[in-house]
């Protein structure tokens, strides 16, 4: 919506631009008035009318493609959770290409995930698979899944296996 407002605005003043240019040279080839006047009457009414209708169309495009960058993102996150969440567990590089994107990018979207408390479940690195577990198996886990070693925090909602390097997010 903002992108499509910044571009209204912007073509808007481009044409304000144009009639007033457009009169002046009219006044000025009839005479009413001089070509200083001229001048000074476009330079005048291009800064009133022109230059804020180009500042904030500019702006509003601007913003709206920020706006549909993390729009973006959040699909893909939610995608990610679905994908997760259906399957029980899936490999990352599967999900890298349904989601269209690299692996770094689907771990950065799954610890944006955690960050938010949107998903629980575990990772092991080494193999390259996501697993989706229910919150209350993951709180009561002393042992990890996939070596039997003891696991430990490793940062706010995240335990990690020293031994494997497997990760489970609270």
């Amino acid at each position: 919506m903002g992108r499509t407002l910044g571009i209204i605005l912007l073509i808007g003043g481009t044409l304000v631009a144009l009639v007033i240019g457009w009169l002046m040279m009219t006044m000025r080839s009839e005479g009413s008035t001089t070509g200083s006047g001229a001048v000074l009457g476009f330079a005048l009414a291009f800064l009133v009318l022109v230059l804020p209708q180009w500042g904030i169309g500019a702006y509003l495009f601007w913003k709206g493609g920020q706006e549909a960058a993390v729009q973006e993102t959040r699909e893909k996150q939610r995608e990610l959770l679905d994908i997760v969440k259906s399957r029980g567990q899936v490999d990352i590089g599967d999900a890298a290409i349904e989601l269209q994107t690299s692996k770094d990018e689907v771990q950065d979207m799954l610890h944006q995930l955690v960050g938010m408390g949107l998903y629980t479940g575990y990772i092991n690195w080494d193999e390259g698979i996501l697993y989706s577990k229910e919150a209350s198996q993951i709180r009561e886990l002393t042992k990890c899944y996939h070596c039997g070693g003891e696991v430990k925090f490793a940062g706010k909602g995240v335990l990690r296996c020293p031994y494997c390097g497997t990760e489970y997010f609270l």
